[in-house]
């Protein structure tokens, strides 16, 4: 998928202007309010209807379509409504259900509690198997790694790469934590105050930034490397 320009303006204030594509796994990393969120919510349509979007784009599916895109919010506890029981909050038959279940790695029987009862990373799986129920082209992800502990990080990481193996979909990783993009993303793009100042193979850029922003959010997220082959 080819995002040849996208342009958010808010009272005639342009907020994000960038393009970037996506071959495989794309992360979106920069700091709080360097317009990451923002090209997120447009993507799904999400941005109130006071701001000027344009977006001009080529993908062998439409991106419009909610049967091709699916989206995994960064905060599992207030993703799933509290008082309804897991399987009440899925759109889908029992059968595809359980199948959905085993994918992400759960238990059946989670299916009959309700979301307080599980831990950040069973919803966070769950919320996962929610988004794989339309089988979706492309899978957008806000930070779904930064409310989990180090373990439960991992872990997601891990079935998410598992997934996208077994299913095809291509990624969206949008986070401010170059860590985890590293270790489940295949391709970067760094942008700073709504533009991109780095793109390229995550390996080429965390190896060697060519740009300040870039090696200053590397130098804050951690010492030392190891790359996927």
């Amino acid at each position: 998928m080819n995002i040849k320009r996208l342009t958010i303006k808010h009272q005639n204030k342009r907020l994000v202007n960038i393009a970037f594509s996506i071959e495989h796994s794309l992360a979106l990393v920069g700091q709080s309010g360097s317009g990451k969120s923002l090209t997120l919510k447009a993507l799904l349509h999400m941005l109130p209807k006071e701001m000027e979007v344009v977006l001009d784009f080529e993908s062998g599916f439409d991106l419009h379509n909610g049967k091709s895109v699916a989206y995994v919010p960064q905060n599992p506890f207030t993703a799933l409504s509290p008082l309804t029981r897991i399987a009440q909050q899925f759109f889908v038959d029992e059968a595809v259900m359980m199948r959905l279940m085993e994918r992400v790695d759960l238990d059946a029987s989670l299916l009959q509690r309700y979301p307080p009862e599980l831990s950040g990373g069973q919803l966070q799986r769950i919320v996962l198997a929610m988004a794989l129920s339309c089988e979706p082209k492309l899978l957008m992800l806000d930070e779904p790694t930064t409310a989990l502990d180090p373990e439960t990080r991992l872990l997601i990481i891990d079935l998410l790469r598992k997934l996208q193996e077994e299913l095809g979909f291509i990624m969206l990783f949008v986070t401010h934590d170059i860590g985890s993009a590293e270790a489940l993303c295949e391709e970067i793009c760094v942008i700073k105050e709504g533009k991109v100042v780095e793109t390229g193979r995550m390996k080429d850029v965390v190896t060697l930034p060519k740009n300040a922003y870039t090696r200053l959010l590397i130098e804050a997220n951690f010492s030392h490397r190891n790359f996927r082959e």
